[in-house]
């Protein structure tokens, strides 16, 4: 009941003219950003980080969530007409989205795709709703050796799931927290890893690397792939409001829904996981299984259901643990952190009144993005027809002012321009940047509540073990690594039947 109240409460804040505007402005982006290939919710978000420091905290959240939100509706525009994912999470959408275009029911399926996510973005923010709370509650008894627990648990998963090679996973989380190093240490007072250069005495700013690693090196990295020529894309043709849509729509976007909610919840791979098993699923359930791969429209509604549904769970472990479990996850940590507000379990006690209206707003922009959608469509494939060249300069002009007015200091635009020529390279080669962006932000924490607990048991490490908390949280581990080592064998074997 307490919820419900606040919650109403939340509404009443994010309903206030000014919220609404920045809600619509956050929504407005992610769609936009989500239909370019290779322009997702995480570089959005890095590149809005420094120029939104002059906003309110709720307000700049609201904005940040709009993005997030937006981005997976986007994404799917683009795998349907182009056959381009603009995420990752888009790609089981293509395989099926954009056959349905090729056959002249490109309006169904980019319906399907936007009425799926509403409802599967409906039902898992209601989710999020009745279990954050509840978690945040449990975490406040948590103790250091329970949150360094926590935290091994986030490193080894999103490392080892993120990207196609777990080595390369571990190899990015190392570099991250290293870069979580460089600075002042808290404890001794000595420098670390400094180089001599005064201004990295406090460390390397996350927003600097966020929007390194996000937007220049990944604008570098389209930029150097990009196809020449016109972009031809398929027209949007063909009905989609009838009897036989509905009929096979609705239950693939509940099911999409249970399945991606709870892959969201925990750093298991996300999205990109729960649309695999949301397809395989519609496959087998299927009263026409023999036209998957031909256009089937079960084949659409379900994964995006299931991608929109982690996306709302992906903020529970967010916002009641301080656990980012994918890339957008760490970039909105980074925008907690520049207000000095860190995610956790105190966040529903001292800021309640910003995260229910954060919560509220996402309800909010849920009904945004289905009206933005369904009828302006053509509108956002008409953002397709921009300018790559044009496109990619003004992402490195915004990165660098963006970065420039952090600090106002030259040396972060060198410690930017070096840190996006990583990026580009770990692109390159297939290391994952997300274990990067983890390790740095929860590099240092890990560090503080290890001194913590050992300074608690008086140097003794098995205290870091024992902990009942802690021993399920290894257990966990275990199991969720088995989980996904399963998991992506059947997904390769879905890919290669496809």
């Amino acid at each position: 009941m307490d919820s419900i109240t606040a919650l109403l409460e939340g509404f009443a804040t994010a309903a206030q003219p000014e919220f609404l505007l920045y809600a619509l402005l956050g929504v407005t982006l992610g769609t936009a950003v989500g239909v370019l290939p290779g322009i997702g919710p995480a570089m959005t978000v890095a590149l809005l980080l420094p120029l939104t420091y002059t906003l309110e905290p709720t307000a700049a959240l609201i904005i940040f969530a709009g993005i997030y939100y937006g981005g997976m509706y986007g994404g799917s525009t683009t795998s349907i007409l182009l056959n381009t994912p603009g995420e990752s999470a888009s790609i089981v959408t293509a395989l099926e989205g954009n056959k349905m275009a090729k056959a002249g029911r490109g309006a169904a399926a980019l319906a399907t795709a936007a009425i799926g996510s509403f409802v599967a973005g409906t039902i898992a923010t209601i989710l999020l709703t009745l279990l954050a709370p509840t978690i945040a509650d449990v975490a406040v008894q948590l103790g250091p050796a329970d949150y360094v627990a926590l935290m091994v648990v986030a490193f080894t998963t999103v490392a080892a799931l993120l990207g196609s090679s777990p080595l390369r996973g571990l190899a990015s989380l190392g570099l991250g927290l290293f870069i979580g190093l460089v600075g002042t240490d808290t404890l001794t007072g000595q420098q670390r890893f400094t180089l001599g250069v005064s201004t990295m005495a406090d460390g390397i700013d996350v927003v600097v690397v966020a929007v390194g690693v996000f937007a220049v090196g990944e604008a570098l990295y389209v930029a150097s792939r990009l196809r020449h020529g016109p972009i031809e894309v398929i027209p949007v043709g063909g009905r989609w409001n009838t009897r036989e849509f509905w009929s096979r729509s609705w239950k693939p976007w509940l099911r999409g829904t249970f399945i991606g909610f709870p892959i969201g919840t925990v750093p298991a791979g996300g999205a990109d996981v729960s649309t695999f098993l949301s397809y395989g699923a519609e496959k087998k359930l299927s009263k026409r299984p023999e036209e998957f791969g031909k256009g089937a429209i079960e084949g659409v509604a379900g994964p995006e259901a299931a991608n929109n549904a982690a996306a709302a769970g992906v903020l529970v472990p967010l916002l009641t643990l301080g656990l980012p479990t994918t890339a957008t996850a760490a970039v909105i940590v980074a925008a907690f952190q520049s207000y000095g507000i860190q995610p956790g379990p105190l966040l529903f006690t001292n800021n309640s009144t910003m995260v229910w209206a954060l919560i509220a707003s996402l309800y909010i922009g849920n009904v945004m993005l289905l009206v933005l959608n369904l009828p302006l469509v053509k509108i956002w494939v008409k953002v397709l027809q921009i300018p790559r060249p044009y496109l990619y300069a003004g992402i490195l002009l915004f990165a660098a002012l963006g970065t420039y007015a952090v600090n106002f200091v030259v040396d972060d635009l060198i410690v930017l321009l070096v840190i996006g020529v990583i990026g580009f390279f770990m692109r390159r080669h297939g290391y994952p940047v997300a274990p990067l962006v983890v390790g740095l932000i929860l590099g240092p924490m890990a560090e503080e509540q290890v001194r913590r607990t050992l300074q608690i048991s008086e140097g003794d490490f098995s205290a870091l073990v024992t902990s009942p908390f802690a021993a399920v949280a290894y257990g966990i581990l275990i199991v969720l690594l088995t989980v996904a080592v399963v998991l992506r064998v059947r997904r390769r074997k879905s890919e290669v039947t496809v």
